[in-house]
C-alpha cells in the first residue's frame, strides 16, 4: 500500500507529505519536492471517480466526477520511497491541471487523467501529457452533503442527490 502525500527522499520527517497530496502540472517538473519523482517515478493511480465541492448558497455542495466510459480513471501520479533507520514509507501524489470546460462549472482544477492509449508514454517519462481530459470523458453529478463527513463511507454516497 502507498500512503497519500508525497514525501521526498531528502525530507527530514515524513509529516511533510500531509501537505503534498497534489502536484500542479504547471510546476511539477521544477518544484524540488516533485521534480525527481516526475523524472523517474511516475505511476498511474486508478479511481472510479472523485469528489469536488462548489460553494452554493453559502454551503459546500459536493459533486461526484466519474468516467463517461464506465471504466476507471487513471490519474497521473508520482511516487517516492522515504526511509529512516526505523521505517520505509512508500508515498504518492496526483498531478492536477486546469479544469476542462465541463469541470470548470464545479472547480477550477482537476486531476490529470491519462487515457489508456497514453499509459505507456506517461510511465516512460514522455512530456506533453499534463493537460485537461476531454469534456466528453467525464460525467458530473450532484451528490448528498453526507459526503462532507469523513465518517460516512457507504457506496450510496456517489448516487445522485434526490431533489
Amino acid at each position: 500500500m502507498v500512503r497519500w502525500g508525497l514525501v521526498p527522499r531528502w525530507a527530514k520527517d515524513p509529516s511533510v507529505g500531509a501537505k503534498m497530496n497534489n502536484a500542479r502540472a504547471e510546476t511539477v517538473a521544477e518544484k524540488p519536492s516533485f521534480r525527481e519523482a516526475y523524472r523517474q517515478r511516475r505511476c498511474l493511480i486508478p479511481a472510479n471517480g472523485f469528489y469536488e465541492w462548489k460553494l452554493e448558497n453559502g454551503l459546500k455542495q459536493p459533486y461526484y466526477i466519474y468516467p463517461s466510459s464506465g471504466d476507471l480513471f487513471a490519474f497521473a501520479g508520482l511516487w517516492e520511497s522515504w526511509s529512516s533507520p526505523q521505517q520505509t514509507i512508500e508515498t504518492c501524489a496526483i498531478i492536477t491541471t486546469d479544469a476542462n470546460e465541463k469541470m470548470a462549472e464545479v472547480h477550477e482544477r482537476m486531476p490529470v487523467i491519462v487515457s489508456p492509449a497514453e499509459y505507456s508514454a506517461w510511465l516512460a517519462g514522455e512530456d506533453g501529457l499534463l493537460r485537461p481530459a476531454p469534456d466528453a470523458s467525464i460525467q458530473i453529478r450532484r451528490v448528498s452533503r453526507a459526503v462532507n463527513n469523513a465518517r460516512n463511507e457507504e457506496p450510496g454516497l456517489i448516487e445522485p442527490e434526490e431533489d
